[in-house]
């Protein structure tokens, strides 16, 4: 491989600073990121660079004198910002998991830059009047199906990006995105912030953060109702008010969103979201959402009613309140199913229950993971795997599991490069990220999971093999590149393989003997699987109406977050007892991770995913080598099809919500 590049940039004082290891191929095996050699001041020069190649080729683009053609148009764009998306995969992801004052100084000075940049793209008329051309013609041009799918995503892309956008508000619109780009990264460093800056010393010498591997637990097994209440205000208080304020920064986001959506021609920023999803409108989200809200608020008021119950016996007169729900929640776990977390987390260690996943994937897929302590990586926690398709090297796959204060919490998956084919036809191997947050190792004991934490590691194991299975030839239609109310399927339906008998008896080992687990756990176990639906539905239901509420206000207005969440709530019939999942002020999802007017999709595809596994439950076959082919069909194509017709074509049908309400005893089997 070609050693990296030298290139005299603006400001360079000597001959060490020239030396940018983003210029150039990464001299690393497979072209990973050169983790050890990238420093904090390599990013902006390889910034600036970046959009300075890009915005030389969208120039020669536009003035190449030829007729447009899919050729000198459409792929010429596709394959633009090579540099700049090679930057930008690796720092955005790192400042994710590896993130300090530095890089927070980097994405606040390039964030706006990159919106800007972004807006000279969609906002040139001469560029869109190409690819306006090559559409127009599209008929007669023998496209194969995916080119069409690329043509038309493209075309569509410029539209909602803004490229008809009368030129009198085009200053405007882009004023818009700039400011959302810094409102966004000022959102998410709040949370992370206010997040770090809480911990709690316990009278047992151990301390609660606010890292729900640590502040869930204790929220389940505290017996001390005064200290549940202070450490549940730490976590559901955060950027209410004070330093890290957000309240003011959300009032901003959905007012900018608005108008921004007005400015392309739709009444609400969710009608503008979801014109590129499944669901198309809100009005189809709400049924979706109501169909399961009325059943499960029945069922949490139920719930509701035992745990005041079980207070009441502890102490006469009092009122069941948020802090009390999760710590009554596991004593009748415990005692009506006699399991608890300290009863299972020994069969679920970590190492387990990866292993488990991967099992899974080959038993379906065919695939094998081999880890290479030997490649780069960016942290010595995070591990590095091959992935195989037989013999054949199709990934890189790394795993990152445990908090550090310099990684924000929740878990996700990401890429430092997708799957594609490049100009020349070469296949470019996927580099996929998994980060979660469990509890780290001790020197005697092994990280071990709850069972949650297990279907949390599967589920970002399905976004995994999602992006490593692409087979696709253009990269913004390939791996993860789908409908947000799409993408979600292949990581859902993943959970259920974790929790089925059959699967759970191959990986659930106990960490120190070796024992499988025993039967009458697995047992217990599923019958659990019902257990406090009716709040986990409402809490995910309520998040997701609440997002669907900010984003169809159509007209511009102050919002105070606190009364407008309080007031939503109250209009859907939430009790007390339950808040929604997220509140406002620390929702990054829906303000900064961009699943705006989106929060749906985790039901919506929750609807699709038990649909799906449905099939092999049908067929007798949890691996069925028939049905695993044509969900591997579907996760090969990314958006190359319309989703909707891979999902038909896999399942024969359109999906049922039966399978859903059924399996999380909303209705009776």
């Amino acid at each position: 491989m070609a050693g990296f590049a030298v290139l005299t940039l603006v400001g360079c004082k000597n001959k060490k600073e020239m030396q940018n290891p983003f210029f150039g191929q990464w001299n690393t095996p497979y072209e990973i990121p050169d983790f050890a050699a990238i420093k904090t001041e390599h990013y902006m020069p390889a910034f600036n660079e970046a959009i300075k190649q890009q915005k030389a080729e969208i120039d020669s683009i536009v003035n190449n004198p030829d007729e447009p053609t899919f050729e000198n148009t459409i792929l010429a764009y596709e394959y633009s910002g090579q540099l700049l998306k090679k930057v930008g995969g690796v720092f955005f992801n790192l400042s994710e998991c590896e993130n300090s004052d530095e890089m927070e100084a980097i994405a606040e000075e390039v964030s706006p830059m990159l919106a800007a940049h972004a807006d000279d793209i969609a906002l040139n008329a001469k560029l869109f009047t190409r690819v306006k051309a090559v559409y127009d013609q599209r008929e007669s041009l023998g496209l194969n199906p995916e080119q069409m799918r690329l043509l038309e995503e493209t075309y569509k892309g410029f539209v909602r990006g803004g490229a008809n956008v009368p030129e009198d508000q085009q200053a405007r619109f882009r004023q818009i995105n700039s400011q959302l780009a810094s409102l966004t990264l000022r959102f998410a460093q709040n949370v992370l912030k206010a997040t770090n800056a809480y911990s709690k010393e316990l009278p047992d010498g151990k301390k609660v953060t606010l890292d729900m591997p640590t502040w869930e637990p204790f929220m389940q097994t505290c017996a001390d109702r005064k200290l549940r209440e202070e450490v549940w205000h730490a976590f559901t208080d955060r950027c209410r008010e004070g330093e890290f304020d957000n309240t003011k920064v959300i009032d901003s986001i959905v007012n900018l969103r608005l108008e921004r959506a007005n400015i392309l021609g739709y009444m609400t920023h969710a009608d503008y979201v979801l014109d590129d999803c499944l669901a198309k409108t809100p009005d189809a989200v709400y049924k979706c959402l109501n169909q399961i809200w009325t059943p499960a608020l029945k069922k949490a008021m139920q719930e509701r009613d035992e745990y005041q119950r079980m207070l009441s016996a502890d102490e006469p007169g009092a009122k069941l309140q948020p802090w009390d729900w999760r710590y009554y929640s596991e004593k009748l776990r415990a005692e009506r199913y006699a399991i608890d977390d300290n009863e299972v987390r020994p069969y679920f260690s970590l190492d387990s229950v990866r292993e488990g996943a991967f099992a899974v994937a080959h038993k379906l897929y065919g695939l094998n993971f081999k880890e290479n302590p030997q490649l780069p990586t960016y942290d010595k926690e995070a591990r590095a795997f091959e992935v195989y398709d037989g013999d054949s090297l199709i990934g890189i796959l790394y795993m990152d599991f445990h908090p550090r204060a310099s990684k924000r919490s929740g878990a996700w998956m990401t890429e430092f490069r997708g799957q594609h084919r490049d100009r020349d036809g070469r296949n470019v191997l996927p580099i996929i990220q998994v980060v979660c947050n469990f509890t780290s190792p001790t020197a005697d004991k092994p990280s071990l999971l709850n069972f949650d934490e297990s279907e949390t590691l599967f589920h970002e194991f399905g976004h995994a093999l999602h992006g490593l299975l692409s087979n696709c030839t253009y990269p913004s239609i390939a791996g993860t590149n789908v409908p947000r109310d799409f993408v979600e399927l292949p990581s859902q339906v993943m959970e259920n393989w974790c929790r089925h008998p059959e699967v759970m008896k191959t990986y659930a080992k106990h960490y120190k003997t070796g024992e499988t687990i025993p039967d009458a756990l697995i047992a217990k176990i599923a019958a659990a699987q019902t257990y406090g639906q009716g709040f986990i539905n409402t809490e995910l239901l309520a998040a997701s109406l609440l997002d669907m509420d900010y984003y169809t206000i159509a007209t511009q207005q102050h919002i105070d977050p606190l009364t407008f969440e309080e007031q939503a709530m109250a209009r859907i019939g939430l009790i007390p007892e339950i808040i929604s999942r997220y509140r406002s002020p620390y929702f990054q999802h829906i303000f900064t991770t961009g699943y705006d007017a989106g929060y749906y999709s985790y039901t919506w595809t929750a609807i699709l995913d038990a649909d799906a596994f449905e099939a092999f439950r049908e067929s007798g076959d949890l691996f069925n080598p028939e049905l695993a082919a044509k969900f591997r069909h579907l996760l090969e194509s990314g958006n190359t099809v319309d989703p909707m017709t891979l999902y038909v074509q896999f399942r024969g049908h359109e999906p049922s919500v039966t399978p859903l309400l059924r399996n999380r005893g909303l209705v009776s089997k």
